[in-house]
């Protein structure tokens, strides 16, 4: 089920990154004291009243060379449109400005649930500075400390009651679910539309124009599928455009709620690091994988090109080894009857258990050719193995010790699993407990 998202939104230097850290429970955006300073990843998950979450820091999002207000209303404006919650931060010591002026406008007429903050009140005597903010006309501010922790609870309990009720369409346990991501351009609107053979959203050559985000389901020899088109989104012209991390952040609730993940490339461009970073949230969420290179038709090809820039992907997207990789162009259609089978494969793949006699066999062979690593005297010592999980398929080995599972013995077990059992397309993760637990 896809997370409910909560943006935060502010002026420079009001704290947004230090809550942003708060709350996720680790330093992922860089916190300095200098206006426009961050730059690093600006989404992650975090959990409160067990309730999961996506966060966003938009003070990561830049624009171009937009002028400082506009650069603030942008990414207000990207805010609205991703959050289902936002927490509109404001620094208590300086008082309103201007600029927190302009994002009260614009958070007042998005009609999404905000909830104002008020940082940098680190005692109680500072209280008092919180009721100019009521005339932002935004609702009750809650005073907090980044610096100290002060008041997140009270902050994210209110928060808490803006998230929309748990519960999605339901689909049957045998339909496969699948999103195309990418970063803009690289035709993922047309390569939904080749699959569904009709123009049911909106395509042109130019970043930026598909409306509206639709589930679309069809069925093939038998086989009912859902295509989650991470593509169809409301957009504002160049804002998007000059958004690289904004494609993930568009993407993350559609992975999540898929079986299959495609990760289109344009072929004709060839790999971009915008595309590395596209693709690491499907890995990292544990979905099957399949990279499309579209655009197919449009490049000068020999015998050779196809597996020369096969080469390039594997080394570009090295966790990714597990992915098929299909060549196709959803503009003349060529080698797209490839790509369902592909799904089908990777979607089964997904689902597939090994029985625990046989998984347990496997591993004791393995250990036989290749014994178990030492570390200060102490050999690993494997006891016994099970697949706990499926989507992705996960493996506990229970051992003496699981500090003493080396990440290359780690790969080496996976690629044992991997040559035996197929497990094509699928992450398969391998997790050691200790044999007491």
């Amino acid at each position: 089920m896809a997370k409910p998202v909560v943006a935060i939104v502010g002026r420079p230097n009001v704290g947004k990154s230090t809550i942003f850290n708060r709350i996720v429970g680790e330093r992922i955006s860089i916190v300095e004291d200098t206006p426009g300073v961050t730059r690093d990843r600006i989404y992650s998950s975090a959990e409160w009243l067990n309730r999961d979450f996506h966060i966003i820091d938009t003070g990561g999002i830049e624009i171009g060379d937009a002028p400082f207000l506009s650069q603030i209303r942008f990414q207000a404006e990207i805010a609205i449109d991703e959050a289902d919650a936002i927490i509109f931060m404001v620094n208590g010591r300086d008082g309103i400005s201007n600029a927190d002026e302009e994002v009260a406008k614009i958070l007042y007429r998005s009609k999404k649930p905000v909830v104002l903050a008020v940082n940098k009140i680190d005692n109680p005597e500072q209280q008092a500075l919180i009721h100019d903010f009521y005339s932002l006309g935004v609702g009750q501010p809650f005073p907090i400390s980044g610096s100290h922790g002060l008041g997140l609870g009270d902050l994210l309990d209110e928060v808490f009651k803006s998230f929309p009720e748990e519960g999605e369409v339901e689909y049957d346990e045998n339909t496969i679910k699948f999103s195309v991501i990418g970063r803009p351009n690289v035709g993922k609107s047309s390569l939904v539309n080749a699959i569904l053979g009709e123009e049911r959203v909106i395509v042109s050559d130019v970043a930026g124009t598909t409306r509206d985000a639709i589930d679309s389901t069809f069925t093939k020899e038998g086989q009912e599928y859902v295509i989650i088109d991470t593509a169809g989104m409301r957009k504002r012209g160049k804002i998007y455009e000059n958004t690289e991390k904004y494609s993930v952040l568009r993407a993350m609730r559609g992975i999540e709620r898929s079986d299959v993940v495609l990760v289109v490339l344009d072929g004709e461009e060839g790999i971009i690091e915008q595309d590395k970073k596209v693709a690491g949230y499907a890995h990292e969420a544990g979905k099957a994988v399949i990279i499309v290179v579209n655009k197919w038709d449009a490049v000068e090809k020999d015998d050779k090109t196809m597996r020369n820039f096969e080469q390039k992907i594997r080394d570009h997207f090295l966790y990714l080894s597990y992915a098929p990789i299909v060549f196709l162009s959803a503009k003349t259609k060529q080698r797209l009857h490839t790509l369902l089978p592909v799904i089908n494969t990777v979607a089964e793949n997904h689902t597939l258990r090994v029985k625990t006699n046989v998984l347990n066999e496997l591993i004791m062979d393995s250990v036989a050719m290749n014994p178990t690593p030492t570390d200060k005297g102490r050999r690993l010592k494997i006891n016994y193995a099970t697949q706990v999980a499926v989507k992705p398929p996960t493996i506990v080995l229970f051992v003496n010790d699981p500090e003493l599972l080396h990440f290359s013995y780690r790969r080496f077990l996976e690629n044992r699993i991997r040559e035996t059992f197929g497990f094509k397309g699928t992450p398969l993760r391998i997790l050691a407990r200790k044999k007491s637990e």
